[in-house]
């Protein structure tokens, strides 16, 4: 997105990414994210440290290594979350970053199939397509949460997120729009744009307290380039915080214990870590009409060939989720619903594994604003090692009762009359409570945030400018500015900041 911006404006860019290209059939096959995501060509597995409060596991976090970054590999569910998460982060200090403030840059981005209106744009290059696969089974829960007493909902990018329906995706023509494929590709003609893949970052340069540029390993050896504006680190919620830390924007005594010149005391760097942590539910269908028959099937396989093939329709087209929705539990004290459902009629260990060999369906219950708080610090100097993250799933009471209620409401949803003779067995969660089960069974949803704090206090990392604070000539422009993490998925929101970031670049 900053580099279609800025190279746009007649700046020159300079972009740097560690990984490759993206020129990889499943990387653009929607459905390919189930084959991508934990694949070590296209991503990198970040390990979280085992944390007593979610079963002392280690639990990996898959983050895009490759042009586009995590778009490229995401489940391409395109949601912006709720109005009032925007308005929260304006309130927390955010100015100009509230609902009304950002929805024209979410609009700009956006070319929705279903074209203009209040609250989507048509006109943009980040192709966004409504559900274009119909599974009977989906349609039935969908009906059952109605039953349960949650609203349908057409369109949760729109008025409200609350209730039930189908996903929007990031599609275009049956392809994946990835932020490489819709603002990127576009940009790469322009001679004022270089782009280097396989170029590891390992520390923004400064003069002072002013960036003045970028250093990074290339193969074997060290390179640099100087900027004669700004440097922008755009990195992620794992690695924009490493790179400040490693460059000596952090804690001061984290700095120094590692051997690394204090530019910058800033102890927020790295804290405040958010991410959704959910809970799958699977039960078993009495009839074999799960994906997990189908694509053992070599006529289904080839009807679902053609499908995308000849209507870029059907199975192939999707992503994490078919549909879900948005519930309030008993502990919603605010009003505002605080779990999301992601629903398909498949089931799988994690994305990677083999289907499993029966009929199996999934609904997830995923809290939306977790109270928990993690932090992610260097372990050492040495740019090419990852960092130590301490998520902190679930350390907060309010955590762990939010996501219990909401898998009390989906096996709730399962006994709806729309679905209840649909299925003969639970398979998850069943013996176990449902705490120790979520606590030892969940994981992550892939949505890291938050580690370099946007506000308008001292303690922030950035200010509403993007600029960090305490340095010149330097800005974070990706989830780590997020002063709380949506309510939803995050790749849209994130894009949305890459174009205000943009924007506020060319004041």
């Amino acid at each position: 997105m900053l580099a279609n911006r800025l190279s746009a404006a007649g700046h020159r860019v300079l972009l740097l990414e560690t990984g490759g290209s993206d020129r990889n059939f499943w990387i653009h096959l929607p459905v390919g994210y189930f084959k991508t995501i934990y694949d070590a060509r296209f991503s990198r597995l970040f390990d979280t440290e085992p944390q007593p409060s979610s079963g002392s596991r280690n639990i990996l976090w898959p983050r895009g290594r490759v042009l586009g970054g995590s778009s490229s590999i995401n489940g391409l569910i395109y949601i912006r979350g709720q109005h009032a998460d925007y308005d929260d982060w304006a309130a927390a200090g955010a100015t100009g970053w509230d609902y009304r403030s950002v929805l024209p840059y979410f609009k700009s981005t956006e070319n929705y199939a279903g074209g203009e209106s209040e609250y989507h744009g048509a006109s943009g290059e980040l192709g966004v397509s409504d559900l274009r696969n119909d599974h009977p089974y989906c349609a039935a829960w969908v009906e059952a949460g109605t039953q349960f007493g949650l609203p349908f909902n057409a369109d949760f990018n729109a008025a409200t997120e609350y209730g039930v329906g189908a996903y929007q995706l990031s599609i275009k023509d049956g392809w994946r729009s990835s932020s490489a494929r819709a603002f990127l590709r576009p940009a790469m003609r322009r001679e004022n744009l270089a782009v280097l893949t396989g170029a590891h970052v390992s520390r923004v340069l400064f003069e002072g307290t002013r960036a003045v540029g970028v250093e990074w390993r290339e193969g074997g050896t060290l390179r640099q380039a100087r900027a004669s504006r700004e440097v922008i680190l755009s990195a992620g919620a794992i690695q924009s915080p490493q790179i400040l830390q490693l460059s000596g924007v952090g804690p001061a005594a984290l700095l120094r214990e590692h051997g690394i010149a204090v530019v910058a005391d800033a102890p927020q760097v790295g804290e405040n870590l958010q991410d959704h942590y959910q809970a799958r539910t699977i039960v078993r269908l009495k009839k074999p009409l799960s994906l997990n028959d189908d694509v053992r099937n070599p006529l289904k396989l080839a009807q679902m060939g053609l499908q995308w093939l000849l209507a870029n329709r059907g199975p192939l087209t999707v992503g994490a989720g078919q549909v879900g929705g948005f519930a309030k539990t008993r502990h919603a004290g605010d009003g505002r619903a605080d779990m999301q459902f992601n629903v398909m009629p498949l089931s799988v260990d994690k994305p990677g594994d083999p289907l499993h060999d029966y009929s199996g369906f999934t609904a997830s219950a995923c809290q939306c604003r977790p109270l928990s708080r993690g932090r992610l610090r260097i372990r050492s100097s040495d740019p090419l090692a990852a960092p130590r993250i301490e998520p902190n799933y679930l350390v907060e009471e309010h955590d762990r009762k939010v996501l219990v209620a909401g898998l009390e409401m989906l096996r709730e949803i399962y006994r709806q009359p729309a679905f209840r003779d649909l299925w003969d067995a639970e398979v998850l969660p069943g013996d176990d409570g449902l705490l120790e089960f979520a606590r030892t069974k969940g994981g992550t949803v892939f949505h890291p945030t938050s580690t370099c704090r946007m506000g308008g206090d001292a303690g922030a990392v950035v200010d509403p400018q993007l600029r960090v604070r305490g340095v010149e000539g330097l800005r974070v422009i990706d989830a780590s500015v997020m002063p709380s993490v949506i309510s939803a998925n995050t790749n849209a929101a994130t894009i949305m900041i890459g174009e205000k970031g943009a924007a506020l670049l060319q004041v």
